[in-house]
Order: C-alpha cells, then sequence, then structure tokens
C-alpha cells in the first residue's frame, strides 16, 4: 500500500440472523470514519440493501466485484453472491452459515493477497458454520491455515491485554496439551507482537498459573511445578521480562494486572471471564502473529436481540479503529527496521 492512501478494511459479514449486519450498518452511518479507512463489506448489494431497510439506515454505499474497484469516500459492497438471502433474525440456520463463510474466505483471501489491509469480521455461529469444506473452531484457526505465522487469539483494550496458551479446548484436555514448547511458543509470539504492533519496546508479561493457586506445591495438580515454572525460568534467561505465575483467583480482583504488557491465562474461561467483565463492549478480538491484521468485536451473534436495532456497535467499532492502528504500528516498525545500519549512521 502507498503511504498516501487511506487504508482498505475489509468487512466479513458474519452470521445474518445475528446482529453483525446492525454493528456494521451503525458504525458506518457515521462518515468520520470514511477519513480514516475505506471499507469493504463482503456480502452482496441485495443483502446490504434488505439490512438498510430494515434498519432504517442511512448509508449509501457502492457495488463492487473486486476490491481494486473501491472508492475511496464511499462505503464499498463486494458481491461475493448474487441470490437473494432468506434472513430470520435470531434463528440457527446452516444455510445462513454457508454465507458466512463465503464472505469470510473471500476476504481472508483478499487479505492474503494483500489486497486488502485490514480484516475485520463480524461475529459467527460456530456450530452453523461447520461443513466438509470448513471444519474449524471458528475464524483464527482458519486464519492460521491460510496466512504465514502462527495465530494467536489476544483480546485487546487500551489497557488490558489476554492471551491464551490454549483456546477453544475441552477442560478435560488443557493440562494435557500444556507443553513447554506451546508455553515457549505462546510467550515468543505475546512478546513480539506487543513490540510490532504496539509499539512496547520492552515488554512486561505476566503468566496466570495452571491450577488453583498454582498447585500448593502439588497439592492441587503437578502441571505448575513441572511443566510452567522450568519453562518460565529458562524463557528469563533469554531475557524476556516474563513473571509469575501467579494464582488466577487473586489477580485481576488485585489489580495486579494493570503492573503488565499483557497477561497469560493457561485456558479459555480463565482469561476471557476476567477480560469481558472488564472490558465488555469495548474489548477486541486481535489473531496475533499472523503476516495479516485481524480484528473482530468481543461478542457472539447475540441472537436474542438480533434485528430489533438494539446491538450496541462499540466493540465493533473498536475493533476496526485497533485493525488500522495496528496496521500503521506494522508500517511503522517495518520502516524503523528497515535499513538500521543507515539509520545509525544517520544518528551519528
Amino acid at each position: 500500500m502507498r503511504r498516501d492512501e487511506k487504508i482498505l478494511v475489509g468487512i466479513s459479514i458474519g452470521d445474518l440472523n445475528g446482529i453483525g449486519g446492525e454493528i456494521i450498518l451503525k458504525t458506518f452511518e457515521d462518515e468520520r470514519i470514511l477519513d480514516f479507512c475505506t471499507p469493504i463489506i463482503y456480502a452482496s448489494n441485495k443483502t446490504i440493501a434488505f439490512l438498510k431497510a430494515h434498519f432504517n439506515s442511512n448509508i449509501n454505499f457502492n457495488g463492487i466485484h473486486k476490491p481494486e474497484q473501491a472508492m475511496h469516500g464511499k462505503i464499498n459492497v463486494l458481491n461475493v453472491w448474487k441470490e437473494n438471502i432468506a434472513i430470520n433474525f435470531g434463528s440457527e440456520d446452516l444455510k445462513i452459515g454457508e454465507y458466512a463463510i463465503k464472505s469470510f474466505k473471500a476476504a481472508t483471501n483478499d487479505l492474503k493477497d494483500k489486497k486488502i489491509d485490514v480484516l475485520v469480521t463480524a461475529p459467527i455461529n460456530k456450530q452453523n458454520i461447520q461443513s466438509e469444506s470448513f471444519s474449524f473452531p471458528g475464524h483464527t484457526d482458519y486464519l492460521s491455515q491460510e496466512l504465514e505465522g502462527e495465530g494467536l487469539m489476544f483480546m485487546i483494550t487500551e489497557n488490558l491485554k489476554v492471551g491464551l496458551l490454549t483456546d477453544h479446548v475441552p477442560v478435560s484436555e488443557v493440562s494435557s496439551k500444556i507443553t513447554k514448547e506451546l508455553i515457549t511458543s505462546k510467550i515468543e509470539t505475546i512478546n513480539k507482537t506487543l513490540k510490532i504492533d504496539f509499539g512496547i519496546r520492552k515488554p512486561k508479561i505476566a503468566i496466570l498459573g495452571i491450577n488453583p493457586h498454582t498447585g500448593d506445591g502439588g497439592v492441587i495438580g503437578t502441571e505448575d511445578d513441572d511443566i510452567l515454572k522450568p519453562t518460565l525460568i529458562d524463557i528469563r534467561k533469554s531475557g524476556k521480562l516474563v513473571f509469575g505465575p501467579y494464582s488466577a483467583d487473586s489477580f485481576f480482583g488485585s489489580n495486579n494486572y494493570k503492573n503488565f504488557d499483557a497477561i497469560i491465562a493457561a485456558y479459555h474461561d480463565q482469561g476471557l471471564i476476567p477480560f469481558k467483565t472488564l472490558s465488555f463492549g469495548q474489548g477486541v478480538n486481535f489473531t496475533a502473529g499472523l503476516n495479516g491484521v485481524r480484528t473482530s468485536p468481543d461478542h457472539g451473534t447475540a441472537y436474542e436481540i438480533a434485528g430489533k436495532g438494539q446491538a450496541d456497535n462499540s466493540s465493533f467499532k473498536e475493533a476496526l479503529f485497533a485493525g488500522i492502528q495496528i496496521f500503521k504500528n506494522r508500517q511503522e516498525f517495518e520502516r524503523i527496521n528497515s535499513n538500521p545500519l543507515k539509520k545509525q549512521r544517520q544518528k551519528i
């Protein structure tokens, strides 16, 4: 992308029976956002026209067939399909799941080919997207397959960032999946993304224990003593500022999390329950560790309020701006580090 061009943000439509369409329309009703990016919604003119009429939205959009046709200063809709779709708000529908994945795959391909700069994904239903051609627990796993790098779910706000050692894994399998190699890899990914994507020169990372009270010396499980603690000792030898393991039950309530740039939880609910409690509606799901930028709101399809005009678009708007800022941070990091020898000579 040329430095004088607006950032192209691709948006996958998500589950059309959920609140995705509504929060997208509400976000772009504020035309000032077009000063920061050029949006491309992956759906169809007919679908967006239906949503616009249903929600009495005042947006205007430009229909296109490839991202190169996107017009700056406009809301662009890339036609992934032509047919009409029966949208029944609040219903779980396998056919709707197929269209969610068509939108997501098309946008991912364009991100992969660098035809768009950022991908923002509206919420999907993890059950109705499953098929022979798509058998992934969610966005992150598919993106990890399609893009370069090792994808990691990273929940972020301006003041709180939480990563996971294991994400969509049954609780019964968590301890067996946590290995020295996994811990080392996840910490390396988060340390790197804090530097490149968030501009933190010397990140401080806290890690939570696997068992209650980090095992209480083996009384409540041995994984912390046998795997986690020795691995952290080895990682610290490399110079990384990694602290813990901390007992998860008191870590957030005591405000200790405020002393760190990121926190790594052992499993999904250990990290996401406190994150969403502290920041629900303002949080962003960022897929760290990949060569493309993808963000998403921190909530699901919300079938119970879908179609009623009650959805709060705050988290989607945060996801949009987070994606734009991360992309800019990566550009700046690349610029600064592209020729360090030349820059060093200039300082001399």
